[in-house]
């Protein structure tokens, strides 16, 4: 399985890319907008771990982003229990070098049209930190509408956020 874009693809992981996964993701600019599960420093550890269990998933809901076959970030709909099974939760993050050049607006939109036409969803709903404007630029533009804010919902690092929450409904 993967999903094309202008300039990087959307990938199935495979076990060699554990060296390039932690390299990029083991950045403090990554872990710092994303969920305290996500560890800082990252270790090829880590990475080996985490592909392990992503390699075998089907459906495949979690992707490898793919440049020049170097993974350089991540793009997932988290399929959820309970009243969420029909409501993933999206999630990504790239390398600080290729932030700023549309590859994650445009990952989105090729996840969120994938899961619409390949998962039983009715929803995809993504959250995101305040201190995060990028990220919700990032959702804007692939559609997503903001429902709301959780003012000083959450603890990051130490500090009180509020929490932003976005949701995309198919067309």
């Amino acid at each position: 399985m993967q999903l094309t874009g202008n300039n990087f693809v959307l990938r199935r992981w495979r076990a060699n890319d554990a060296n390039s996964l932690q390299k990029h993701a083991n950045d403090r600019s990554v872990s710092a907008t994303l969920l305290d599960r996500f560890p800082y420093p990252y270790t090829i550890t880590d990475a080996e771990y985490f592909i392990s269990i992503k390699i075998i998933e089907e459906p495949i809901t979690n992707f490898a982003i793919d440049i020049n076959g170097e993974v350089v970030g991540v793009i997932s709909v988290d399929m959820r229990e309970d009243i969420y099974r029909k409501t993933p939760l999206l999630g990504y993050w790239i390398t600080p070098a290729h932030r700023g050049k549309g590859i994650i607006t445009e990952a989105v939109e090729l996840i969120t049209n994938y899961a619409f036409t390949h998962l039983d969803i009715v929803c995809i709903q993504a959250n995101t930190l305040g201190n995060n404007p990028a990220s919700m630029r990032v959702l804007e533009k692939a559609g997503f509408i903001k429902q709301g804010i959780l003012p000083r919902s959450v603890v990051k690092d130490g500090e009180i956020l509020d929490e932003h929450l976005f949701t995309l409904h198919p067309l």
